[in-house]
């Protein structure tokens, strides 16, 4: 019973730690810099404006189109890549694959070495023809080698036979993969395609590479990047002009993107939990 409470003592302490963050993220969003300036971030407001939020939502029109693009990304992204992902490590852990090993290896190889960001630049630009299209954000991020390897480890616990007995019955291997290895792999479909979705929501480095600022619409963080970095550019600005920093929100304004850019993330995390934790056990040892 000790040893109990003493554990729900200890896991409550670990997840406040982990809370007191983003309360002290969201309150400074509602600080004015001034406070923040002179007293630092708190986890209460000091001084409450929503002055940050206004300066965010400026533009209404430019946030829900960032929104929409972000949302479908993710949501496209997210639905093709795990079921590209999910083929491939099922593929690559059956026993009567010819080529498995050599596969395997090669797309363990990726982990180690890249080509480097000049040849994937010229390779999306030139060759592919994706400048300043959403497939240019959306096609690197379709397979990882890290996930691919643990969807392989997760299908490798499915017992063979089920397999075996599923070709007697007439079945195929797309049939299969569909109907029975799909709904069997819930909790490692959950898992990675968090970290899929994961990876998208949070995308801008590709976004800035191959979308132009010509294009209305571009993806969530970038937008936000781009409202910081203009905020940080004003505020530059005004110190050589004499003007007082405490008037541009830079900080508070940086708390209210974070906000902004992990608040549906938040609300979405609770629906697969239960999954994730199960998940991230894949390939673990059993005693």
């Amino acid at each position: 019973m000790m040893v109990r409470i003493i554990g729900y003592g200890f896991i409550g302490f670990f997840a406040l730690c982990c809370l007191l963050p983003f309360v002290m993220i969201l309150a400074s969003s509602f600080t004015t810099e001034k406070a923040i300036m002179e007293s630092g971030f708190v986890l209460w407001p000091k001084e409450f404006t929503t002055f940050a939020y206004e300066i965010v939502f400026q533009n209404p029109r430019l946030v829900i189109g960032s929104y929409v693009v972000t949302l479908i990304i993710t949501v496209a992204g997210t639905a093709i890549g795990l079921f590209i992902v999910a083929m491939t490590g099922y593929a690559l852990q059956r026993v009567d694959f010819l080529y498995r090993n050599k596969i395997s290896f090669y797309i363990y190889f990726t982990t180690l070495f890249s080509g480097g960001l000049v040849p994937f630049y010229l390779l999306v630009t030139k060759y592919m023809h994706l400048n300043d299209n959403y497939l240019a954000v959306l096609l690197p991020g379709l397979l990882s080698p890290f996930l691919i390897i643990m969807m392989k480890a997760f299908t490798k616990s499915i017992p063979h036979e089920i397999t075996e007995s599923a070709k007697m019955d007439g079945a195929g291997d797309f049939t299969i993969f569909v109907r029975l290895i799909l709904p069997m792999s819930t909790p490692a479909l959950a898992t990675i395609g968090l970290f899929i979705a994961l990876g998208y929501w949070n995308e801008w480095y590709h976004s800035m590479l191959f979308l132009s600022s010509n294009m209305e619409y571009r993806p969530l963080q970038l937008f936000l990047y781009n409202v910081i970095t203009s905020a940080d550019f004003i505020r530059n600005s005004a110190a050589s002009s004499n003007v007082p920093p405490q008037d541009v929100p830079l900080e508070s304004m940086k708390m209210a993107t974070a906000i902004v850019a992990t608040g549906p993330v938040i609300l979405f995390y609770p629906f697969v939990q239960r999954y994730f934790i199960k998940g991230i056990t894949i390939g673990a040892v059993k005693g």
